[in-house]
């Protein structure tokens, strides 16, 4: 047949290793095993574990070669070498060897496909050295099928082999795991994959571009075969010579320049910019969730440059990256970066879920962008968390456009606390806004209650009374000890609508020091104390003994009718005490 008539046999297929020197990424796996068949030790039964893509049927097919080659002069032995050239070898490289023989486990999970291999078990090779059975995705199996196999996989004829291949380890039950000899094939790493697709485009006579490659070699994520499938796409795609940007258009990633831009606007606050660039993006085919993704990516890189050195961070492989994301995490702190995983984390999941993941992309940015004024807790604590701008993203509508938190952001390093050991939670309320009727700035905590008992919030007034214990007092920021019947909600409201009533943000810190007693127990004591002077003053005393059995209802505060009246003017008389307010015990 002429050659240009053959079928073209995808990279993955044609440069499938066929030795172990070929295989990449599984050294131990490839010393064990060259070793045991040095030694002459080679187990019954493998079970070979690992993602997709990493040579576990592969590697099976290479054992199945090595135990029944017999070498070019057909003298040979068991070898970790196969000739390839011998006819055991070529008939299971051809798949056509009647004594190698593979079952997806997939597609025949029963008892009855198993109880085919325990009756082809009793029989010895037809031509080979040895029976092999390669069962693919084993952990498919029924547990019958499981059970029916265990007698014949503990005790099976000298002539007979076992290879297993899982891609879900847990799911293949204990029994099968302790009579096998288990290889866990690992990730391939990215330097690796890309050194191996350099050779094979080599071999192929195709250009390609070294940050093509690259991009290909991650987006693989350890497999050699889905590797291989994206770069036969990325050589039919391109005409000549395989361009990094026409792979991204390929892989839907977003322009690496592109990120760093979209990071910095949105830790900038600048929302116009932030947004622009998705809208680039999108119109350049990038996917939402993989830019979301690519945002975590990045975040995890930063963090990683700012504990260890650039040249340990394999993700940032081009120098002008290097260089830019050096210089954006020698600007955030590891509190910023750490809230900005979280929240990504987070708005990940509502991107891959939502109907519509550009919008839903959009709307974690915007959040990103408006908390990225508030301060660490480092901050928080020591009330060094006060906004730059007036606490608002550029463009952010509503107060016009100030730059907002972002560049208090990107300037900050991680705060050290230097507050009392005590204080534990704040809470800050949110960016004042204007308000016609704004309340004055109250001058210490009993005004403040006063301020909440005028806006119409006994619940929460009556919670300060007798909830509540004042450890410090500053207007807008207010320390207090929480008992256990304050409500878990009362500090964040407080600072909220503190910071509502008065224009100014409000930093309200929950402490564990003791504090001054309650404003309820203050007013008891002093109840008590005005009662005990008034019990002990010689009038009352005096009327208490010319009237036997006469005793104090009620103690009432008189203010001043006219405020004109001198000091020494005497006080005008007590009136009587109705019948109505005999049972009255408070002070008023």
């Amino acid at each position: 047949m002429d050659a240009a008539a053959q079928p073209y046999r995808v990279l993955a297929r044609k440069y499938r290793p066929q030795t172990f020197a070929d295989l990449i990424g599984q050294e131990a796996l490839v010393r064990t095993l060259t070793n045991a068949f040095a030694t002459g030790r080679i187990a019954h039964a493998f079970l070979l574990t690992g993602v997709r893509g990493v040579g576990k049927t592969t590697t099976a097919r290479i054992v199945a070669r090595g135990l029944n080659c017999i070498g070019p002069d057909g003298t040979g032995g068991p070898t970790p070498h196969p000739c390839g050239v011998c006819e055991p070898c070529q008939s299971i490289a051809a798949d056509r060897q009647v004594d190698v023989m593979e079952m997806d486990a997939a597609s025949r999970t029963g008892v009855n496909d198993i109880r085919e291999i325990i009756d082809g078990v009793r029989f010895r090779p037809v031509s080979a050295r040895f029976k092999v059975y390669i069962i693919d995705e084993v952990h498919m199996l029924s547990t019958n099928a499981f059970n029916a196999l265990l007698k014949t996989l503990e005790e099976p004829p000298e002539h007979t082999k076992f290879i297993f291949a899982t891609t879900e380890l847990r799911k293949v039950p204990i029994t099968v795991l302790s009579r096998c000899q288990k290889f866990e094939l690992r990730r391939i790493g990215a330097d690796e994959l890309q050194a191996h697709f350099g050779r094979i485009v080599a071999r192929e006579g195709v250009t390609i571009e070294d940050e093509a490659l690259r991009l290909i070699a991650r987006a693989a994520d350890g497999s050699a075969r889905d590797g291989l499938s994206l770069l036969d796409q990325a050589i039919a795609l391109s005409a000549g010579e395989v361009k990094a940007q026409a792979v991204r258009e390929m892989l839907g990633l977003a322009d690496r320049s592109r990120l760093f831009d979209l990071f910095e606007a949105v830790m900038a606050a600048d929302l116009p910019a932030a947004l622009a660039q998705v809208d680039a993006m999108h119109a350049r085919g990038a996917s939402p969730v993989v830019v979301a993704q690519d945002l975590l990516e990045l975040t995890h890189t930063l963090t990683r440059l700012k504990v260890v050195k650039a040249t340990d961070t394999p993700d940032l492989a081009g120098e002008a990256e290097r260089g830019r994301g050096a210089d954006l995490a020698a600007r955030l702190s590891v509190a910023h970066l750490s809230r900005t995983w979280q929240m990504l984390l987070k708005g990940l999941g509502e991107v891959q879920q939502a109907p519509d993941a550009r919008a839903a992309l959009e709307m974690v940015l915007i959040r990103l962008a408006y908390t990225a004024d508030l301060p660490t807790p480092g901050e928080a604590l020591t009330g060094s968390g006060q906004p730059v701008g007036g606490g608002r993203p550029a463009g952010g509508g509503g107060g016009g456009g100030s730059s907002g938190g972002g560049a208090r952001a990107m300037g900050l390093a991680l705060a050290t606390s230097t507050a009392e050991p005590m204080a534990t939670v704040a809470q800050l309320g949110p960016a004042p806004t204007a308000d016609p009727n704004r309340a004055p700035m109250p001058k210490d905590f009993p005004s403040l209650v006063e301020l909440v008992v005028a806006r119409r919030e006994p619940q929460m007034a009556a919670h300060l009374k007798t909830s509540v214990h004042l450890v410090r007092f500053q207007p807008g920021r207010l320390e207090v000890r929480p008992t256990a019947s304050a409500p878990s909600s009362l500090l964040p409201d407080l600072a909220q609508r503190l910071s509502a009533w008065t224009g100014d943000r409000w930093l309200v810190i929950a402490s564990k020091e003791p504090g001054a007693p309650t404003l309820a127990a203050q007013q008891a004591d002093a109840r008590a104390g005005l009662w005990q002077e008034v019990s002990a003053d010689p009038l009352v005393r005096a009327v208490l003994e010319a009237f036997p059995g006469a005793k104090i209802d009620a103690v009432r505060a008189l203010a001043q009718a006219d405020p004109d009246l001198a000091i020494d003017d005497p006080p005008p008389p007590l009136p009587p005490i109705d019948a109505e307010e005999e049972d009255e015990a408070d002070l008023f």
